[in-house]
């Protein structure tokens, strides 16, 4: 049988069956005034993961906040409706039905992980309305032909771009350092189950010595990973490569910390220096290869700068890779509004959107772009440096190229039979 299509059905029946029930209070962040405009937006608000949620709308503020300021869009107020979904599947599907069909959301912004993301992605098969998915960072999503949603897109960064150039950054250390044997630790769920294979897959491109020894699997939210730590350790390897994140990568290298891990082979974490981690870590360790997802000196520009200014006061905390993949949602979507004149029909924003190119701090070249075949983001800024317990966290940050990346990717695509 057909996996995506088994999939598919079954995420259906979920969001068909979440659709008649009884739906929680959302937290609505209000506009003044009279004609609104009406987005919303599943997150995670609540368990160990709940930054995700916060930072998301944190970034979302960034942008509606000064557009509500300025008069709104054709004087119309933007009002975000912000749900919780908890992580789980069945709620993401029935939150976005809910607010679709009795909070009369107009657009979706999906702030939802890979595990919910695929669940609300065909809700909006079904209705038509756009939806852009800010968090999910699963390759499928939206390269997948199968999985195509003409008014969905991606402002998340996707998985086998940082695969790409993480594991030409990986092969280049590991040459030098002789690691030969490897052990991956990633959540046992798309993302990154797909992340880790595609970072892997990668490694061993650039440097066939590489061979993968031993996985471990971890659910999401597992509260211990003595056991996951005694295994990675067990496994003798020289280097190690982990897609936790969240408040999950904390629990382990803080019970990492306890077996002298990170002191023990070599480590490559791609979400380590998200600041929701760094801030939360008791011990942060100094000397991992960690991806640049968001920090406030890559790049080191008086714009990147600025927003990071920006956003601490209007949040009172730290932004957060999900904050600036939001803001840029936010960014694409209020620029296809004032284009169509406030007009939110579904087939009309995505016409413009579909190849949308902005001016970005994040942008690798200083903008960002919206691809056109297979409505994703594209030329954000993708790297890797080692961390440091101290400001800025990162160091010798290494920015990966875009040209190999695309080139790689097309390959990549046609093993897949994505094109």
């Amino acid at each position: 049988m057909n996996k995506t299509f088994s999939r598919r059905r079954l995420i259906k029946a979920a969001g068909a069956s979440a659709a008649v029930a009884t739906a929680g209070f959302p937290a609505i962040l209000k506009a003044q005034g009279g004609g609104t405009i009406k987005i919303g937006v599943p997150t995670i608000l609540s368990g160990r993961v709940a930054l995700l949620g916060t930072s998301s709308v944190g970034g979302l503020k960034t942008v509606f906040d000064k557009v509500n300021a300025a008069g709104g869009i054709g004087g119309k107020k933007i009002e975000t409706v912000v749900r919780d979904s908890k992580g789980q599947p069945q709620e993401a599907a029935k939150v976005t039905r809910d607010l679709i069909n009795n909070d009369g959301c107009q657009i979706i912004i999906d702030a939802e992980a890979s595990s919910g993301a695929f669940a609300v992605h065909e809700v909006i098969r079904e209705v038509g309305v756009l939806c852009i998915h800010t968090n999910s960072e699963t390759t499928s999503l939206t390269a997948d032909p199968k999985l195509h949603v003409p008014t969905a897109f991606r402002t998340a960064r996707q998985g086998i771009h940082d695969a790409i150039g993480g594991g030409e950054y990986a092969a280049r250390i590991a040459k030098a350092k002789n690691l030969k044997k490897w052990v991956t630790c990633s959540p046992d769920y798309a993302y990154g189950r797909s992340n880790t294979a595609e970072f892997m897959e990668y490694a061993k491109h650039f440097d066939g010595s590489i061979q993968v020894v031993e996985e471990s699997w971890p659910k999401l939210f597992q509260p211990d990973y003595t056991e996951v730590v005694t295994k990675v350790l067990n496994a003798k390897a020289d280097a190690m490569y982990s897609a936790l994140w969240g408040g999950d990568l904390v629990s382990f290298i803080d019970q990492g910390n306890l077996y002298g891990l990170f002191d023990k082979l070599t480590c490559f974490m791609v979400n380590l220096g998200d600041y929701g981690v760094v801030d939360e870590v008791k011990q942060f360790p100094e000397g991992v290869h960690s991806g640049g997802r968001y920090n406030r000196t890559v790049p080191a520009t008086p714009e990147n700068e600025a927003w990071y200014q920006d956003y601490v006061k209007i949040n009172k905390s730290k932004p957060t890779n999900w904050s600036w993949e939001n803001a840029v949602a936010a960014q694409m979507l209020v620029e296809a509004l004032t284009k169509t004149a406030g007009d939110t029909n579904g087939k009309k924003l995505a016409e413009v959107i579909k190849g949308m190119t902005i001016k970005s701090p994040w942008g690798a070249d200083g903008t960002l772009t919206m691809r056109a075949e297979d409505n994703t983001l594209i030329n954000y800024i993708i790297g890797y440096g080692l961390s440091q317990p101290k400001e800025p966290f990162i160091s010798a940050f290494q920015s990966s190229n875009w040209q190999a990346i695309l080139e790689l990717e097309k390959q990549w695509k046609k093993k897949q039979g994505y094109a």
